[in-house]
């Protein structure tokens, strides 16, 4: 087992995720849904989380785990072998599995997380990964979804900044509001630009931009929150005005769920 991927991707993980003042900490978080047999990088000194069978894949691909987490009901290695830290949660319990590794991650100190396995297969737990990026960026910090040759992220009063790319053929970026407003979107260098622009995730107007060959882009919201789609081709953006991530994301779901109704 070895600590970084052999594989990387073209560009898009290859540079660690920066603010406008230091690059982020950053945590692997290897989930248990689909995979597209695309490259796969860890950066040098990230901190990696398996959440439940998503150690199978990071076991397939060498990487050696700091932590995996989860009710234990979709890993097929025993959990005797694994040799990393393990946090066994209950079926039933009000957090999905990946959500205990991210704060996991969290609480070592990972503020840029990136997570694989956490697209495609079921609709509901793709919905719920996408959710989890909002709740990342409401507390400071950035996740990203890689899957089938795109990248999803959210940002909260914040902007991303892409650096000048070449782009061969097309390469799309959406921009959708997460919260029921966004205020103050623009969209800067792109094919089709907005400039103070209010979305409401009742309307879709941000379908299918594109970007530019050559041209540096920006995606920015003044208050709310945003849900951003583009081509896994671009570059990783950097992260502008987001507040300083702070505090803890809270512990993972150990107890089973209060809400849960008495069938006895």
């Amino acid at each position: 087992m070895h600590r970084a991927s052999q594989h990387t991707t073209q560009g898009a993980a290859m540079a660690p995720i920066r603010t406008a003042r230091t690059p982020l900490p950053t945590c692997v978080v290897f989930a248990a849904g689909e995979y597209y047999h695309e490259p796969i990088d860890v950066p040098p000194g990230a901190f990696v989380v398996a959440a439940d069978g998503g150690y199978d894949h990071a076991r397939e691909l060498g990487v050696q785990v700091d932590a995996v987490v989860g009710d234990f009901d979709s890993v097929h290695s025993a959990r005797s072998a694994i040799g990393a830290e393990t946090v066994a949660l209950p079926p039933q319990k009000d957090d999905p599995d990946l959500l205990s590794a991210l704060k996991i991650g969290w609480a070592h100190g990972g503020r840029a997380f990136h997570i694989y396995g956490g697209l495609g297969g079921r609709v509901d737990h793709t919905i719920s990964n996408i959710q989890q990026l909002a709740f990342i960026a409401a507390h400071g910090g950035i996740a990203f979804l890689h899957g089938a040759g795109q990248i999803v992220t959210a940002i909260c009063d914040a902007a991303l900044t892409f650096p000048p790319h070449p782009v061969h053929g097309t390469q799309y970026i959406s921009v959708f509001a997460h919260s029921d407003e966004a205020r103050g979107v623009d969209e800067r260098g792109l094919a089709y630009e907005l400039h103070d622009a209010t979305m409401t995730n009742l309307q879709v107007n941000g379908l299918s931009n594109e970007f530019v060959d050559g041209l540096g882009a920006e995606v920015r919201v003044r208050r709310g929150l945003l849900t951003v789609v583009f081509d896994a081709a671009a570059p990783l953006p950097t992260l502008v005005g987001a507040p300083a991530a702070a505090g803890t994301l809270g512990a993972p779901s150990t107890h089973v769920s209060a809400a849960l109704a008495d069938r006895g």
